[in-house]
């Protein structure tokens, strides 16, 4: 069997499970090889569960009774290609399940019968039977329809004892042919006869017989020593019903007129199909369509492929009008190197004609050919070279499906193209068209090959092929997809192997009507403009076919080998207009967010004081630790709204330094040096003040220089400690009148505690100490502070302006 793969090393064994998933483990089907491995016998340790076994190639002698005992599931066993001479079948008694034997090409002589009631394909062919190997119990096989004989002698009595067996093949492998009784194919009752004649056989009984025996009868061999039957016979035939409609010869090698013989006895038969495969003939020709008898017959179809000439000089004449005014559908002439045709000067019924694999040239078609009828016309690699010619010869035709491929073709933008308005299929490929091919095309075509031609471009200017359905333009030139608007109803495209770098947008705009599109093998550039190709196949469903495999990046460099759908091209950095739009969007969105911290937050205010945070920031990191204890200058600073400073003048400060005046007071409205900013004085005051106290009020809420002081109390980069701010509440503030734009001072009243100034004035002595606990600092320390600085200036001895600065400062 040609489906069985043969392993030469050792017995191969295969499980496989056919049919319905649902099948059972016991219903597997194991194949057992063991062809071509010189075996002698039948190996015994084989699976016992084996259904099928190949033994063929071997050197296998004789088939002992124990030898398929032990495969009780065994379907199909080939022992073809072995030594066996002698065959009992009832060495398969025990394998009820077998179907398929094959004992062809041994040296079987006898066979021992015995019924196998299940058997459906015997094969018994190319042994060496004297007589056909038939018995009585060959006929109990009711299941067979595939049957395989030979032998030296055919005799009518033989085939009568399977007469009543309805069989699909009766297959003849001869390896001789010693005696043939006339009249015994006829007994057969098959569907298909297929004879292999011997060599120097006379076959003209055979294919007398055969033509009555089968529907289908096929012969091989057939050679110029054959004899032929008288004409008295061959007009005979037709009186002795014929079954045959399909008449195959292969392998045939006669004379000319041998082989025009074979065509007149056909010619009258009930042969509707002839095909003869693989023919050489020679000798002078003697017969032509002049001898031939066209009339009385019912052939529809005749093949010859596969022709070769004995002979240097053929007069076309003669051999080719012979078939070209059969009065027939279908003509078919493949490989024949013939590099002419001749046509009868009337209408022919011609539908179909293959000249395919000849040499044909232009010269064919310079004559007026009368096929009305023509519906496909098959001239694939001849030496053809101009299409307009073709298109003359076709426009007189009902010509439908065209084959041109394989040629030499090309078409000048001069040459005017005559096609019939039926022509819905043409194949163009491999051969030389440029982009005009575009302008010689019928108008109504709906398949359209063009791949392995020199096309660049499809031209703009071009006639509208309205009906085109299907075009095949691989392993082009095309630098691009071709649009649509000439091809409004264009479904597949095949542009696979061209120099496509990036699909234009024309292509998608007009092509919205094609569903099938093969791209692959494009050295695509996978840049911004690709990126609608990508996205092509994510929303259409499977319409690229070969994806992604064949999808390949070629630039740039870097993504070289990269298939496209691993390519991410996001949509913002591909869209000039979108990217422009959303850089707009988020200024818009930033500067609305701008204003409103603006409107809502006093964010100006708050940049102003990170400023200046930062600046005080920038000289705290370059001054030493001891720097920055000898700025303090003052034990406090007292932030106050002008419109509360007279409670501060007759109050705040008289009581703090009631004692004894050692408590230093900072006011921002004193200490302050020329030319400096109002921001600049308060960070200073912040600065040089071991302690600020805030006085709250609602005047105080209100002004937003208190905030500042605020601010910078809170951030004072000199001091560490957590208690160097002081909060005084001199009026009950509602969080509700707090600004949202000064949520410093809202979250400082929640988190510190804070002195509330008393409305009953015999309270205020607990108020005062309370504040001078809050404000004591180390005196001492100050005064060292202070000491050690006057020692340094004095020291100097050089300004005596810094003494005057140091009593200032020290009181």
């Amino acid at each position: 069997m040609k489906h069985i793969r043969r392993l030469y090393v050792f017995c191969c064994i295969v499980m496989s499970v056919h049919g319905r998933a649902s099948k059972l483990p016991e219903e597997r089907e194991l194949t057992t090889n063991c062809s071509n491995m010189s075996l002698r016998k039948v190996p015994t340790d084989l699976t016992t569960t084996t259904t099928t076994l190949d033994l063929s190639y071997n050197l296998l002698f004789q088939l002992q009774h124990s030898d398929f005992h032990s495969f009780p599931k065994l379907e199909i066993l080939i022992l073809c290609h072995n030594r066996i001479q002698q065959l009992d079948i009832k060495t398969f008694e025990f394998n009820k399940e077998l179907k398929y034997l094959d004992v062809s090409y041994n040296r079987l002589k006898t066979v021992t019968w015995y019924s196998l009631a299940g058997l459906r394909h015997l094969d018994l062919s190319f042994n060496d039977f004297d007589t056909m190997p038939i018995s009585e119990e060959t006929g109990n096989m009711s299941h067979l329809e595939i049957l395989g004989l030979s032998s030296a002698k055919i005799r009518k009595s033989d085939f009568q004892k399977i007469a009543h067996l309805h069989l699909n093949t009766v297959f003849l492998g001869l390896r001789t042919l010693s005696h043939y009784e006339e009249g015994s194919l006829p007994i057969l009752n098959t569907t298909k006869l297929h004879i292999v004649l011997p060599i120097n056989t006379n076959f003209w009984v055979l294919l007398h017989d055969g033509i009555k025996t089968s529907k289908i009868l096929e012969m091989t061999n057939i050679d110029g020593k054959s004899q032929f039957a008288s004409k008295e016979m061959q007009q005979n035939v037709i009186l002795e019903n014929a079954k045959t409609t399909v008449l195959l010869l292969n392998k045939v090698d006669l004379l000319w007129e041998d082989l025009f013989l074979i065509f007149q006895f056909v010619w009258h038969t009930s042969v509707e199909y002839f095909q003869i495969q693989h023919v050489i003939f020679g000798g002078k020709v003697y017969l032509d369509h002049n001898s031939f008898d066209y009339s009385n017959t019912v052939m529809r179809t005749v093949n010859l492929e596969h022709v070769h000439f004995r002979m240097f000089n053929i007069p076309q004449e003669r051999v080719y009008l012979l078939f070209t005014k059969m009065a027939i559908e279908n003509l078919t002439i493949l490989d024949a190197q013939m590099p002419h045709m001749l046509f009868p000067t009337y209408p022919t019924r011609f539908q179909y004609l293959n000249f395919a694999s000849n040499i044909f040239t232009d010269d064919v078609f310079r004559n007026p050919v009368q096929v009305p009828h023509l519906k496909t016309l098959i001239l694939k690699d001849n030496k053809l070279e101009t299409l307009s010619l073709v298109s003359r010869f076709a426009r007189n035709t009902s010509l439908e499906h065209l084959d041109l491929s394989q040629n030499l073709l090309q078409y000048q933008n001069d040459e005017n193209c005559l096609w019939p308005q039926t022509l819905i299929t043409m194949n163009l490929s491999f051969n030389k068209f440029s982009d005009s091919v575009f302008r010689c095309l019928p108008r109504n075509i709906q398949i359209l090959d063009l791949n392995n031609n020199n096309i660049q471009t499809v031209p703009k200017e071009i006639i509208h092929l309205t009906s085109l359905q299907e075009l095949n333009l691989a392993f082009n030139f095309l630098t691009d997809l071709p649009g649509c608007s000439h091809f409004s109803r264009l479904s597949v495209l095949n542009i696979k192997m061209n120099l496509i770098l990036s699909p234009s947008l024309a292509f998608f705009q007009s092509c919205q009507e094609v569903k099938t599109l093969n791209a692959g093998g494009n050295p695509f550039r996978c840049t911004c403009e690709l990126r609608d190709f990508i996205q092509l196949e994510k929303y259409s469903e499977g319409m690229m076919v070969g994806w992604s495999d064949s999808y390949i990046c070629e630039y740039p460099l870097d993504l070289k080998g990269t298939q496209l759908k691993d390519v991410h091209l996001s949509e913002l950095s591909c869209n000039i207009a979108l990217l422009i739009v959303t850089i707009v969007v988020i200024m818009l969105v930033l500067g609305m967010a701008v204003a409103l911290c603006c409107l809502r937050f006093d964010l100006p205010w708050y940049l102003r004081m990170l400023g200046q945070w930062a600046q005080t920031w920038h000289r705290v990191k370059k001054a030493t630790q001891g720097q920055l204890k000898r700025n303090i200058q003052f034990h406090v600073f007292i932030s106050y709204c002008e419109r509360d400073s007279a409670w501060v003048k007759h109050e705040l400060i008289p009581n703090l330094e009631k004692e004894d005046g050692s408590v230093l007071i900072c006011l921002h409205e004193g200490n302050s040096d020329p030319g400096e900013s109002v921001t600049e004085h308060i960070i200073n005051c912040v600065e040089k003040s071991s302690k600020s106290i805030l006085v709250l009020s609602p005047n105080f809420v209100q002004s937003e220089w208190c905030h500042y002081e605020l601010y910078f109390a809170q951030h004072n980069l000199f001091h560490e400690a957590s208690d160097h701010i002081i909060l005084i509440l001199l009026e009950p503030i509602p969080f509700y009148c707090i600004p949202t734009r000064y949520p410093t001072l809202k979250a400082l009243m929640k988190e510190k505690a804070y002195l509330e100034w008393p409305k009953d004035r015999r309270k205020c002595g607990l108020f005062w100490a309370n504040l001078r606990a809050a404000v004591r600092v180390n005196l001492l320390e100050t005064r060292e502070v202070c000491e050690l600085q006057r020692f340094a200036e004095l020291n100097e001895g050089a300004r005596g302006s810094a003494i005057s600065l140091i009593r200032t400062d020290c009181l």
